[in-house]
């Protein structure tokens, strides 16, 4: 920082000296640069270098533009002063402000006598006198150009989930090609007086040996959800003991983001005040917050770089894996843990959607509950869980010899700008988000093949999804859209993220799960570009997962086969 700011006034005053200094024997007396034209001394007209401080030409504005494009002041030392200075340079008060030890390394003197040039200079550092300097830079030099920087490559190296269909990553994806479903009847709570009664419920689950005892009793369950997901991530990714002891964790990340937070904590927490506030949990705040998770993830883990949450509703996972993989392209980071997290399986989060008219009511079939494009959809059913990816530079990684499932290759977010919870009429906001990321991502649109669709089994939200992908993609004979929905509900902030895990395993196993429950397709919706009730062989080229969330946020990111 020091260096630059002294090259710019350095080499400006360069110049100004080598124009205005004669360098012949016989004027004793020079006037200062800022001194009046009156008090010239006689031989100013005489202002000639001689040939050993040579005039000014095409070779020395070359060297003074090489001088002015560097940014430290080795920089301008190579471009202008790469010669050996004139007699009049050491008799110059121009650089006394760097300080003797500072200009005795910048002229290569690397010990502590002093040359009779040297003390020449110190001698007349205070005599108000300016200098010249002769200027002849190799051709060499003023060829040089900054090296281009390569992007840093984004890969996939490790996920896991916890889901309605299994809280191994394999084991979901299994479940997702037979096309089996995760919609139950909720047993958390008794919600006989809703009108909605189902959900991706999950029944089981336990976080011995990931989440420690004195927190998984306190924590709110979207946080151990994002706990036991981020460390099955690590694990499935080969970051054990001795490959963390040797990473560096100030490069390490964790972008976990949630939807809703800590509703639960924060209910008991309004509960127990009806009693007394000193019969609230004393972690009731800091376990409802949604930045949360993370912070704690990486004080287990010890990881001390990038560090926060993202919430933009039911596009929060997009969000955070967007984010994330930006923080190892401008390579703030190495790796990053990233996904979302929530669980509002609760009277609350179930009655807040209801109100909202948003979830099925199809209690007496809770499998044919969500059925994305079709006719008979009557609303998205809600579930729980999370997702995340585990996100390494290329290079980090191969150099650790991990298992590199897809490479991330880019995303973009949008915003409708138009309503809380209903999507644009025209689709414009999803239309413009898949453009940039194709753009951002340099994809085009014929090598998409595959799209995991935002697809809740709403009646308004589906067809503009549809439209908006038929506008993009519609020439495309290969391409083939599911949606992860059909089978576990809508995950709400962790949708994003357990959809992701459903494109990355497309992509390695060269199987995409079925649309289940697409019984009768709503008028216009073309069932050719829609996978069937049956798992299908594709050769994935590229993926693309959406996401959108209330506000009219959108969001699509894009993952494709390593080579």
């Amino acid at each position: 920082m020091a260096a630059s700011s002294v090259a710019s006034p350095l080499c400006t005053w360069l110049v100004a000296a080598c124009m205005s200094v004669t360098c012949d024997g016989d004027c004793s007396t020079r006037p200062s640069m800022l001194s009046s034209s009156k008090r010239r001394p006689k031989c100013a007209a005489r202002r000639r270098l001689p040939s050993k401080c040579s005039s000014f030409s095409a070779d020395f504005q070359k060297g003074l533009n090489s001088a002015f494009s560097g940014s430290s002041i080795q920089g301008l030392m190579s471009s202008c002063l790469a010669f050996e200075p004139c007699d009049e340079y050491y008799s110059s008060k121009g650089l006394s402000s760097l300080g003797s030890n500072g200009l005795s390394s910048l002229f290569g003197s690397k010990t502590g006598t002093t040359s009779r040039r040297q003390r020449r200079f110190h001698g007349a550092a205070h005599s108000g006198e300016t200098m010249a300097v002769a200027v002849q830079p190799t051709e060499e030099r003023t060829k040089q150009k900054k090296p281009t920087t390569r992007q840093r490559r984004v890969v996939v190296t490790g996920m896991s989930v916890v889901s309605p269909l299994g809280h191994d990553s394999d084991v979901f994806y299994n479940n997702l090609l037979e096309g089996v479903s995760g919609i139950s009847e909720i047993e958390a709570f008794d919600c006989t007086q809703f009108p909605t009664r189902i959900g991706g419920e999950i029944k089981s689950f336990s976080t011995d040996g990931w989440v420690a005892p004195k927190f998984s009793r306190r924590m709110d369950k979207f946080m151990l959800y994002m706990l036991t997901a981020g460390k099955k991530a690590l694990a499935d990714g080969g970051i054990t003991e001795d490959v963390m002891e040797q990473i560096d964790k100030a490069k390490c990340g964790v972008l976990i983001g949630s939807a809703m937070g800590g509703m639960k904590v924060f209910n008991d927490a309004i509960e127990a005040l009806r009693v007394s506030y000193k019969k609230m949990n004393p972690f009731c705040v800091p376990f409802a917050t949604t930045n949360m998770g993370s912070a704690m993830l990486a004080m287990d883990l010890g990881w001390m770089g990038p560090n926060y949450s993202i919430s933009t509703a039911c596009a929060t996972s997009n969000f955070c894996i967007l984010n994330s993989a930006n923080h190892i392209i401008r390579g703030e980071a190495d790796i990053m843990l990233c996904g979302g997290s929530d669980s509002v399986m609760i009277p609350i989060g179930l009655g807040g959607f209801v109100a909202c008219r948003a979830l099925s009511q199809r209690n007496s079939d809770p499998t044919k509950a969500s059925r994305p494009w079709d006719i008979n959809r009557d609303g998205f059913v809600m579930g729980e869980g999370a997702g995340v990816l585990l996100l390494e530079e290329l290079e980090h990684a191969k150099k650790r010899g991990a298992t590199i499932y897809a490479e991330f290759l880019g995303g973009s977010f949008t915003c409708d700008a138009y309503h809380m919870t209903e999507p644009h009429p025209d689709g414009a906001g999803v239309i413009l988000c898949i453009e940039k990321a194709l753009a951002q991502s340099g994809v085009s649109r014929e090598d998409v093949n595959y799209i995991n669709a935002h697809a809740t089994s709403t009646p308004a939200g589906d067809l503009k999804e549809y439209n908006a992908l038929i506008h993009c993609f519609g020439q495309n004979p290969e391409l083939r859209v599911n949606s992860t929905k059909s089978m576990i509900g809508h995950l709400l902030g962790a949708a994003g993220a357990v959809e992701a895990v459903a494109a990355v395993q497309a992509i390695r196993t060269g199987w995409i799960h079925p649309n289940i429950n697409l019984e009768n397709p709503d008028e216009g919706v073309d069932t050719k570009l829609l996978v069937g009730p049956k798992k299908e062989r594709l050769d994935v080229k590229v993926a693309l997962s959406n996401s959108f969330g209330f506000g009219g946020h959108n969001s699509s990111v894009l993952f494709a086969p390593y080579k």
